[in-house]
Order: C-alpha cells, then structure tokens, then sequence
C-alpha cells in the first residue's frame, strides 16, 4: 500500500497516512493535493488522483515533538548503512562504551558497525583497539522518522522535509 505525507496548514510534515486515508481527507475538505502519483483510485463514474502530499486545510497544534526510537533501523539510517569505524557497509550495530563497562543505549553511545569491526572491537574501548569513529554519534534530527517510518524518502517529499540529507552525514 502507498502512503501520502500530510503537511500541516503551514507546510510543516506531520505525518504518514496510507494514502486512502489521504484521498479522504481530500473528499471531505480537510485537505488539499499538492502532488499525486501517476495511479488512480477509481469509481464506477469518477476516478481520483492518488494523493502522494496533502496539505491540511487548518492549521492542526502538535502537542510535542515526537522523539525518534533508539533501534537497528534507525541507527542504520541515520549513520547511512555503513560502518562508522571502517566505512564499509554495516550490519550490526556497536555500543561505543560496551555496556559491561558501564556504557549506556542511547543515541550518543550506538553506532552502525561491520561484522569485522564489531569482532575486532569486542567490549573494548574505541582507543583501545585502535580505531577512530568517523563521526561522533548524536541523536538524529527530529525528521528523521520519516525515513524510518517508510524505509525510504521519496522525492516529491523532499521539499517538505527538507534539502538536508536526513542522515548524520549532511
């Protein structure tokens, strides 16, 4: 199933809809299309551009900003898939700080590793093993989810979202 992104009122990105639930905010007004994707919801009289981004018709408060979940997925978008000690493509994901050294899971601790760096360091501290990290970790900008959430950042949504690469490497 596709999705839509919903812009609020001021073009701000809320959220990810499948994007039947795009095209009926757009029936019932509370949105308009800003782009669609070359397929069609079709009627028996009528047929309906899929909506790919919606604008809310009002402007909707957002209590909070959502914080993006500390997991493999994430960490792997955020440091683009690949290994920040060698460069390589990532498979595991590595504790800077070992845990069994009192080293904590957040975002300022966890890095995407190879299978060979990650053996090669152990539980171990980075110097001393001789490897450097490529770039310090850091918790990913709050746009980021949207990436996670869809496994991919499609192009008509990279005006809203933002002319930055969502991952830590921009």
């Amino acid at each position: 199933m596709t999705r839509a992104l919903v812009l609020n009122a001021t073009f701000e990105p809320l959220s990810i809809v499948p994007s039947r639930r795009a095209l009926m905010l757009l029936l019932d007004d509370k949105a308009e299309l800003i782009h669609s994707t070359e397929r069609h919801f079709r009627a028996a009289r009528v047929a309906f551009p899929e909506p790919s981004v919606v604008r809310l018709a009002r402007y909707v408060r957002v209590p909070y900003q959502s914080r993006v979940a500390l997991n493999r997925r994430a960490v792997f978008a955020r440091d683009g898939h690949r290994c920040q000690y060698c460069g390589s493509t990532a498979e595991n994901i590595d504790h800077v700080v070992p845990r069994s050294r009192g080293g904590t899971h957040t975002w300022d601790n966890v890095v995407a590793a190879c299978r060979r760096c990650n053996t090669r360091k152990e539980d171990r501290l980075v110097h001393e093993v001789g490897l450097t990290l490529r770039r310090a970790p850091s918790q990913p900008r709050e746009r980021v989810w949207f990436l996670v959430a869809t496994g991919g950042l499609r192009p008509d949504w990279e005006p809203y979202l933002g002319s930055a690469s969502l991952s830590a490497s921009a």
